[in-house]
């Protein structure tokens, strides 16, 4: 007989998205690292970034579509031999394609956590979604917070890039034992004897659509921002690092109150709002310098820290037949786009360098240039003004969702409350 303890589970779960999170936290801080250990530029380490958010994707469709089939169970002990692996190839790489291969089975692996893990929550909490998707998605930014200070006091004792990579192992091997002895229940749509079909007809919804194409552009705000901070900055601040730790930290304590928020406010305001307060926070980070760049990192955090779960938790709550497909179709969605993002803003980044170095230079020596000489200086003066041209540029993404989701809280008063799934008594 199945003993299901949803609080162990939940908290087996948090670990799991502890680690998806470390390995965004540390490759983050050790981004510079690697373009200076294996001579990479920016549009390199871009791709090689880009590349966990292309493994995370591909995971979380596929497990969206097979979780109901093999069970969530299976789906996480899966994911725990991809981290492994993954973690494992990191630590022996040695130059770009054994990085790149490294970094998108851990981004495999990081897709198959929130596959698994999504309709986890929702099946455990179905009272109570978009809340304890928020407590459980707080693990993310709350491992970048761990990852970018164990990145920050490794690098101050003199620890190495590998060191740092290592110590995901340690909360890898705990959930990896603690899923293999638990027992799971069956998603939310199974319990409520949801067809497949009425799965596949909830995601091809118009309202579906329309929070699909919107999860794009919080994605990017969110997670592209976050990911390239350390390397935009870095040049405008001496704590770039800092920056990021501020903006996270801030979403921990958003996503650990989120009860309150959640209980005055519709998702679907709560998203609104977040969108306009992350539109002034972005436009402050690209456009201020000195201390004052710690408070636009603050009021980034702010605007930022319910976009994934509130994302997640409106679309269980409205299209609740869409069940783990709907939930993983949004995370693949999130994941793609900064992906593709990642990709084109490496790559205009460079552009930017390359335009503000002398007419007529070869990028390659000032890349190569010792510190202090004025070919490092010129580069040095070069990124600095890229960085926040690229911010500014990714500025327009939040501007174009305020309006997107004013419209979105109009239609939800116009629309009836979507009754929840009910469970067939077998």
């Amino acid at each position: 007989m199945q003993t299901i303890n949803r609080t162990q589970l939940f908290r087996a779960s948090c670990l799991s998205l502890l680690v998806t999170s470390l390995s965004f936290g540390i490759r983050a801080g050790i981004l510079g690292d690697l373009g200076t250990k294996f001579e990479l530029n920016a549009s390199q380490l871009g791709t090689i970034t880009a590349t966990a958010f292309w493994g995370f994707p591909l995971a979380v469709v596929i497990g969206g579509i097979i979780v109901d089939i093999i069970g969530m169970k299976r789906l996480l002990l899966m994911a725990f031999i991809f981290h492994l692996v993954g973690i494992l190839l990191t630590i022996f790489a040695t130059g770009y394609w054994t990085l790149f291969f490294s970094t998108l089975v851990i981004g495999i692996a990081n897709g198959t956590v929130e596959a698994a893990c999504n309709p986890l929550v929702t099946s455990l909490y179905t009272e109570n979604k978009t809340t304890k998707l928020s407590h459980f998605h707080l693990w993310f930014p709350g491992g970048i917070v761990i990852g970018t200070l164990i990145v920050t006091l490794f690098k101050l004792i003199g620890l190495n890039w590998q060191v740092q990579v290592g110590v995901m192992l340690v909360p890898t091997a705990i959930y990896g034992y603690l899923f293999s002895r638990l027992d799971f229940p069956v998603t939310e749509r199974v319990a409520a004897g949801v067809s497949t079909a009425g799965m596949y007809k909830a995601v091809a919804s118009p309202l579906f659509i329309f929070m699909f194409v919107c999860m794009f552009g919080t994605a990017i705000t969110e997670l592209f921002t976050g990911q390239w901070i350390d390397v935009l900055l870095k040049n405008v601040t001496n704590n770039a690092l800092l920056l990021l730790t501020l903006e996270t930290g801030v979403m921990v304590l958003g996503r650990a109150f989120a009860k309150p928020i959640l209980k005055l406010f519709s998702p679907q305001v709560v998203i609104l709002m977040s969108t306009i307060v992350a539109s002034i926070g972005l436009f402050m980070l690209s456009t201020m310098t000195g201390d004052i760049i710690f408070l636009a990192a603050i009021i980034f955090g702010m605007g930022v820290c319910f976009f994934w779960p509130t994302m997640l938790g409106f679309v269980s709550e409205n299209i609740p037949k869409s069940g783990a497909l709907g939930l993983n179709l949004m995370g693949g969605a999130g994941m793609f786009a900064v992906s593709i993002w990642t990709i084109i803003m490496g790559k205009y980044y460079d552009s930017i360098v390359i335009s503000k170095l002398p007419a007529g230079s070869d990028p390659a020596k000032y890349l190569t240039a010792a510190p202090g000489t004025d070919m490092a200086k010129a580069l040095e003066s070069a990124k600095s003004l890229a960085g926040p041209d690229v911010l500014h540029f990714t500025l327009a993404i939040p501007l174009v969702l305020i309006v997107a989701f004013t419209g979105l809280v109009f239609y939800m008063r116009a629309k009836k409350k979507t009754a929840p799934l009910a469970t067939v008594v077998v």
